[in-house]
């Protein structure tokens, strides 16, 4: 169920005063952030928590519900010293506006934190009220900051030798019963230069990371941060690998200042406004070294299993084909949101098509089909990405044909296409050389789906009624197309099914890539596919860009056993308050989290993830919030299923 266009949710629609006082403004509620009362909201706020007060992530509607919560979870976690910052503006987007009010405060409940927030207000019947709240943890009092590590070459140099000395032995300390030499190589990892053939090795850990692309380095990192012994196994030889393995045409379609790692602007001016994956891999590598990140390569996971009485997870490890064993007290899972098991159509006849049939994760580069015919399956930006690296060889197939089988169905859709410079110029008003990145990380991530909803609406469907030649000329050569799609459908329920066009549709436009959208396919002949409609299409080679299994869940299944997996929640897709299931918040079983999504998400909620698990260590715990059910909005009880 796809909630977003259901939730009571809406952008202000009267105009602000001509004359706003900001600062009266901020006067104002830096007073009532400490005695808020239901009548402070409109009827349709809208309350998105971020671990400062529920001690998760939670969104509440309307002002009944919101200020229930609030009472709720303010009884636990007792904020106070409510300052409002420096900062107060008007928003503008398209007749929407409203005043912004960064603020921070504080919580003397267990445990005691430091936290931010924003509120946006309206005028309502000459009285200014909250629209729109967010709540955010900041760091644990008495705790360093998660946000900030030192390069190992500070230490290195002696500038704080008794920090030095705890990089050093944070990780290291904690292997236990072994008779391997720890030496630390250029890739930023730990390696014994010994290890027993047989299963006696056993290393403990605080926390294992499975998984060394962007989400398991930057919790990685922030663990470290906090003093956490770590470390992250990565099936991949080398770090960036997880880039380096995809097809050779790989680029980022969004900007390079959102694709750093936490710490540093990862990639410099140096480096070209979209990241290729030479480009990723490079970062990250270079990123792993500076900080000495604690990373396994060449190592994975054969299973594990958790003892309820020790409260400890046992992990059976390969590294360099070499079984051992690892024990830890939290597990972060960032395999990938996408699991990289791959979905592909089933047609009639497989066995006697004479050619070449591969999914795209398999795909690397068409050089050596140079003279050959084939067919994409797919719309979306894997299937025009390998059109564009196939030099117009290929043919690519436009019949809705993308699937989504998170509940257990198939489901075809049209292509949301979404021009890159629509998507991106908004992003570097917030991405930028200017802004430090956890600035606008704290801005940009945590804004209520709901709302980033109706915002993409009024930024992106704006610009494509302005030019509607673009897309009518897509739809001319027969592209079904979604002109005025849902980003936020496509990203957090299908996990993909839009195309960020970076210059594939103008080729369709033309002619240069043809596209069948007239049947779908039914079954594989000799030389190619046969269509619904007794057409025909030869081909010498089939790249299916039709996705992966969007579910996390199914792989821990694999590596643990069903037993843990029917305890934790599913990942991806959007629960009934209109947040992300299982990602980054508790997942149903205390030592356990998720972690992946795009590289921003990554990167910002990395942090959350190392605050839950160093106030775990703390034996104080995040105190989860779970009254208020569905975000407090009744009317979910109405929802079609």
């Amino acid at each position: 169920m796809y909630v977003l266009p259901q939730l009571p949710v809406s952008l202000p629609e009267k105009p602000l005063p001509a004359e706003v006082d900001l600062e009266a403004i901020a006067v104002t509620f830096e007073k009532i952030l400490s005695s808020l009362e239901e009548h402070h909201f409109t009827k349709n706020v809208v309350w998105r928590d971020i671990f400062a007060l529920t001690g998760t992530i939670r969104t509440f509607y309307t002002s009944h519900s919101s200020y229930a919560a609030w009472a709720g979870t303010c009884r636990t976690s007792k904020p106070t010293c409510f300052n409002v910052q420096a900062g107060v503006r008007i928003v503008r987007v398209g007749e929407a506006s409203w005043v912004e009010l960064p603020f921070t405060f504080e919580t003397e409940g267990t445990p005691q934190t430091r936290c931010s927030g924003f509120l946006s207000t309206v005028m309502v019947d000459e009285e200014w009220k909250i629209w729109c709240l967010r709540t955010i943890l900041e760091d644990l009092k008495e705790v360093g900051s998660v946000d900030t590590l030192e390069p190992a070459w500070h230490y290195d140099k002696g500038e704080d030798h008794d920090v030095a000395d705890r990089i050093k032995g944070l990780n290291e300390n904690h292997v236990e019963h072994t008779n391997g030499i720890q030496s630390r190589t250029a890739e930023g990892s730990h390696r014994r230069d010994s290890i027993n053939d047989t299963d006696d090795l056993k290393a403990g850990f605080d926390c294992v990371v499975v998984g060394g692309g962007q989400a398991g380095l930057a919790t990685g990192g922030r663990l470290q941060a906090l003093d956490i012994s770590y470390v992250i196994l990565d099936k991949h030889p080398k770090v960036g690998d997880s880039w380096k393995t995809r097809y050779n045409s790989t680029k980022l379609h969004t900007i390079r200042e959102y694709s750093h790692l936490p710490f540093d602007r990862t990639f410099p001016d140096l480096y070209p406004e979209y990241l290729s994956s030479d480009d990723l891999a490079k970062g990250h590598r270079d990123w792993v070294s500076k900080y000495k990140i604690n990373i396994w390569q060449s190592t994975t996971v054969l299973s594990g299993s958790w003892d309820e009485n020790k409260q400890e997870w046992s992990l059976k490890i390969r590294r360099h084909d070499r079984e051992s064993f690892l024990t830890c007290s939290h597990i972060v899972f960032a395999t990938g949101s996408g699991c990289q098991v791959p979905l592909i159509p089933t047609y009639k006849n497989r066995e006697s098509f004479k050619g070449i049939t591969l999914h795209s994760h398999h795909y690397k580069s068409a050089f050596e089909w140079a003279t050959k015919s084939g067919v994409v399956i797919g719309t979306a930006n894997t299937g025009k990405n390998s059109s564009i690296a196939l030099k117009h060889l290929y043919v690519v197939w436009s019949s809705q044909e993308v699937f989504y089988c998170s509940d257990g169905h198939v489901h075809k859709f049209e292509t949301d296409v979404v021009p890159e410079e629509y998507y991106n110029d908004n992003q570097r008003r917030i991405y930028n050389a200017e802004i430090p990145t956890e600035v606008a990380d704290r801005n940009y991530m945590t804004t209520p789906f709901a709302i980033s909803r109706l915002l993409a609406f009024q930024s992106l469907h704006g610009r494509a009624r302005q030019e509607s030649e673009r897309f009518d000329a897509l739809e001319k050569v027969g592209f079904k197309l979604d002109r005025y799609g849902d980003i936020m459908h496509n990203l957090y329920m299908r996990s993909g099914g839009h195309y960020m066009d970076v210059g594939a549709s103008a080729k369709i436009a033309e002619g240069l890539i043809k596209v069948k959208s007239d049947a779908t396919p039914v079954s594989y002949t000799e030389d190619g596919l046969l269509f619904s409609n007794g057409t025909h299409l030869k081909a010498d080679v089939i790249v299916f860009a039709t996705g992966f299994v969007g579910n996390l869940r199914l792989a821990v299944a694999d590596i643990f056993g069903s037993d843990i997996a029917n305890h934790l929640d599913d990942f991806w897709g959007l629960d009934e308050e209109g947040e992300l299931r299982g990602a980054f918040k508790p997942s149903g079983h205390p030592a356990f989290w998720y972690h992946g999504g795009t590289i921003g998400q990554s990167r910002y909620f990395s942090r959350f993830i190392a605050l839950q698990i160093k106030a775990k260590l703390l034996g104080s715990p995040l105190h989860v919030y779970k009254d208020t059910p569905h975000g407090g909005w009744v009317g979910l009880k109405d929802l079609d299923p």
